[in-house]
């Protein structure tokens, strides 16, 4: 009898790998602890912007959310043709401003590495920004086009990867909580908050936030993957308001959707699992945004929400084999959840398929936190 690869966490990482697994004949079975696609996927804003995003000393990291991105057309190509549903990809590209001139100081300091790097970007003046999108502030004191980086609509992305994987033959447990997960080289097992033991042939951790809370790890096999607070807002646009591109500024982002939602984001706070949405959070944000896109004075506030990031250690994601026998992780995206879908789940898939970890999925290790610590050993 073959066993199931059984996944633990049903936002976009657990299902894409689902979905990667089944379509190529590997049997797979889902808990998600409430709905699948609700958590953080769904708060997030499905901007793919490894350019924009780039970090003075992540360049690891940005190869890894660059090469996602390449795979992102035909990801989406396949999700869409599996399930009958659009994903939104949109591929205007994305304006980072700055509304003054500290703001533009620190923004040149971001090109120049940009362009040290070979990345496709373009400077701007505050005019030349609003030529390319005419309801940025005319204050705007410079712009950096990165034409490179694109959107999906992540709620579309949710609902089509739960049809993808179920049309596929996946089978999906929704409202069923794991408690802990049970380490065995050839029959590892997970167990629900019913008390149900289910064998596997693998067992995957992609529960985000809360991958560290499953019972049955040991210490050095726990991910330290932690929450970081995000508050968001919704706005709805309406006409002759009509943003067409992906708005970074200083303090705030602005994302519009195909269907008029303009998503805007995000605070970043260490509060544990907190959730409230406060008034200064969405002062910090409406400000920001009205800084660089005023027009949003007049929008409609459709919702308000505050989503949790998994942060690891050194905020990039835990892929592959842990130390636990049987076990692998696939958590920790922190900013890059929707981004590192494709190949997140590209290369669990072949991981679990094959028994192969590849170059791309070998730096980030779920084991190079506790191999760090230990003593260094002669040759």
């Amino acid at each position: 009898m073959t066993r199931d690869v059984l996944i633990v966490g049903g936002g976009t990482v657990g299902l894409s790998i689902g979905f990667e697994l089944v379509r190529r004949g590997t049997p797979v079975t889902l808990f998600e602890k409430e709905t699948a696609g609700r958590g953080t996927s769904y708060q997030a804003a499905g901007m793919l912007a490894p350019d924009a995003e780039i970090e003075f000393e992540e360049r690891e990291l940005y190869d890894f959310n660059r090469e996602s991105l390449r795979r992102w057309p035909d990801f989406a190509d396949r999700v869409e043709a599996a399930s009958g549903q659009s994903v939104d990809y949109r591929d205007e590209g994305t304006l980072i401003v700055a509304d003054d001139r500290d703001a533009a100081e620190a923004l040149e300091r971001l090109y120049e590495f940009q362009r040290d790097q070979g990345l496709d970007v373009e400077w701007l003046t505050g005019a030349e920004a609003r030529d390319v999108e005419p309801f940025v502030a005319p204050s705007l004191a410079a712009a950096v086009y990165a034409p490179s980086d694109h959107q999906v609509d992540n709620r579309r992305l949710v609902g089509a990867l739960r049809t993808a994987f179920e049309a596929e033959g996946g089978t999906l447990h929704e409202e069923t909580p794991v408690e802990a997960v049970v380490p065995d080289e050839d029959v590892p097992a997970v167990r629900t908050a019913g008390g149900e033991r289910i064998e596997g042939n693998r067992v995957v951790v992609a529960a985000g936030v809360w991958s560290r809370e499953l019972d049955g790890l040991t210490p050095d096999a726990t991910p330290p993957v932690r929450p970081v607070k995000g508050q968001s807002l919704q706005l709805r646009s309406k006409r002759p308001f009509d943003l067409q591109h992906v708005i970074r500024g200083p303090e705030a982002y602005l994302a519009p959707k195909s269907d008029g939602r303009i998503v805007m984001g995000a605070t970043s706070e260490e509060m544990g699992f907190d959730t409230t949405v406060t008034a200064g959070g969405l002062y910090d944000l409406l400000e920001g945004g009205w800084e660089v896109v005023p027009g949003i004075r007049d929008l409609p506030v459709d919702e308000t929400w505050a989503g949790l990031r998994p942060a690891s250690r050194d905020h990039a994601p835990l892929l592959g084999r842990s130390a636990a026998p049987g076990v692998l992780m696939a958590t920790g995206h922190y900013r890059h959840g929707i981004l590192l879908t494709p190949i997140t789940a590209e290369e669990m898939a072949r991981l679990i398929r094959t028994g192969e970890t590849s170059d791309w999925l070998r730096p980030f290790s779920p084991r190079r936190f506790s191999d760090a610590k230990s003593p260094t050993r002669s040759a």
